[in-house]
């Protein structure tokens, strides 16, 4: 079968919000100055004196979330108030916030402009084709917000609750991941083999990028032209998934699902469309899901195991990792031994790119090769990095970084948690199960997925080549001056000579 893509440009296209919209926010009038936030900041973007509201510089802020997930300065009963004035002022700010009316939990100081009410009212209109993608974070927190364990692993439940909130496809973005390593693994290899900018960014994560773009934008050539996995599964549903469906694209209402406050920034940037349509049109945050789930009266725990849809909802293990911190050079090291070698990896855990926040390197014997690479877990731990490559004094062939301290499992807009040991129990919850999800499926290396042979075969042709070329990668620009002077503690664990035998 043969599958070109559609030519529509002259059709009509979503119009985005302002990208430059501030999205992390502070209420000045429930903020005591304590700097918790200022404490997590990676780029000093929270300004203020101690013990008076803090406000968030919008041109330095990476839009990671991590103020929002430390923050534990909430309103108070209003007891000054009558029962009616202190009702009117919740109501107000669950407005400004885009919350359910009848939401319980306590709003606190430092919040995110949301998006659920702009998606309920879309997904009341009549005549759209409703998809819905789901990152790899996801399936391993959602569940907390319904009482269950940290880290319960609830892909099924979280696929049939989509499904009951008015989805026509549920798909995953695990398998834009695995699209990720075939592209971003085949331009790791021609940069190593044929020439190219060394050490090679990855481009997964969209505070690192927008870091990258401010605080070093003349490095912006050493990332990967690659779109993020939701960005590329974006353009898939509304491409090739949409001719399988026999939908047109301008009928397609595509939403992600996503554990990361950056990603309605990535979303929203205007690079991000392909063929006159926007590759996401929104995007919901894990505790945002929550909030839907909840109001539409469903009972989440009750819910039966659902399958994805097929084909875009199909996802090899190496998809998903990528949402912990290390997954995505696993899953290209997976896949790129073997694409460089011609022979079956040895072995598919690769504990030497796993760990925790910091900075971690190793030396992996890849054949000939011998293949440098450093996993970036906290964008205040890149600094050093960056600097030597600025310097040209940086070896490494391959750099992954994520600015979150455990990757996407710790993403700002993932389940709130108060106490700092319920934030490393979760963590570590989190990663076990992502990890152990892996484990158990049958196809754990992105080049194996039967489905994504068929993409390649059926409609990309090739990675890198000209139909993926224009659906699937990006240009990145300058937004600020350079880096600024600030202090830095970087963590690095030097791994040793890896060599996968």
């Amino acid at each position: 079968m043969s599958i070109t893509t559609n030519n529509a440009s002259s059709a009509p296209c979503r119009e985005t919000t302002d990208y430059t919209n501030p999205i992390i926010h502070i209420d000045p009038s429930m903020c005591t100055g304590c700097r918790r936030c200022a404490g997590v900041c990676p780029v000093d973007a929270i300004e203020g004196q101690p013990g008076e509201p803090q406000t968030v510089n919008a041109d330095r802020c990476v839009i990671c979330g991590q103020c929002v997930q430390i923050c534990s300065v909430y309103a108070s009963d209003w007891s000054d108030s009558s029962p009616w004035e202190a009702d009117s002022r919740r109501q107000e700010r669950l407005r400004e916030r885009d919350m359910p009316a009848d939401i319980g939990e306590p709003l606190f100081a430092a919040y995110y402009s949301g998006s659920l009410k702009k998606v309920t009212d879309m997904m009341a209109k009549p005549g759209q084709f409703r998809i819905v993608q789901c990152a790899p974070a996801i399936r391993v927190s959602i569940a907390e917000e319904f009482g269950m364990p940290f880290g319960t692993l609830t892909p099924g439940k979280m696929a049939a609750a989509l499904r009951r909130l008015g989805f026509d496809r549920v798909y995953d973005t695990n398998f834009g991941a695995d699209v990720t390593i075939m592209e971003e693994g085949t331009e790791l290899i021609r940069r190593v083999t044929e020439g190219g900018p060394l050490p090679m960014f990855t481009s997964c994560c969209p505070a690192w990028v927008r870091f990258a773009e401010i605080e070093y934008p003349d490095l912006l050539d050493h990332l990967s032209s690659c779109k993020s996995p939701m960005q590329m599964l974006g353009s898939l549903v509304k491409t090739y998934g949409a001719q399988l469906d026999e939908v047109e694209p301008a009928s397609i209402y595509s939403v992600a699902i996503m554990p990361c406050t950056c990603k309605q920034f990535e979303c929203d940037r205007p690079e991000m469309e392909s063929d006159g349509y926007r590759d996401v049109d929104e995007v919901l945050t894990t505790r945002e899901l929550a909030y839907w789930i909840k109001e539409s009266g469903i009972d989440f725990m009750n819910l039966p195991d659902e399958e994805f849809d097929s084909p875009l909802g199909r996802y090899s293990g190496a998809g998903s990792i990528f949402g912990v911190t290390g997954g995505v050079m696993e899953a290209a090291i997976r896949t790129g031994y073997e694409l460089l070698t011609n022979e079956k990896l040895p072995k598919l855990q690769l504990d030497f790119v796993r760990g925790e926040e910091g900075v971690r390197v190793a030396e992996v014997q890849v054949g000939e090769l011998q293949l440098k690479v450093a996993v970036v877990a906290g964008l205040q731990h890149a600094y050093g990095l960056l600097d030597r490559v600025q310097a040209g004094e940086c070896d490494y062939h391959f750099i992954e970084v994520m600015g979150c301290p455990a990757g996407c499992i710790s993403g700002g807009g993932q389940p709130k948690l108060m106490l700092e040991k319920h934030r490393i129990e979760a963590y570590r919850a989190r990663k076990s199960s992502i990890y152990g999800h892996d484990a158990g499926l049958q196809v754990r290396k992105s080049h194996e997925n039967p489905h994504i042979i068929k993409l390649y075969d059926e409609f990309l042709g090739e990675p890198l080549g000209h139909v993926s070329h224009h659906l699937l990668h990006t240009t990145f620009q300058k937004r600020g001056p350079g880096k600024q002077s600030r202090s830095c503690n970087v963590l690095s664990k030097e791994g040793t000579n890896n060599s996968i035998q």
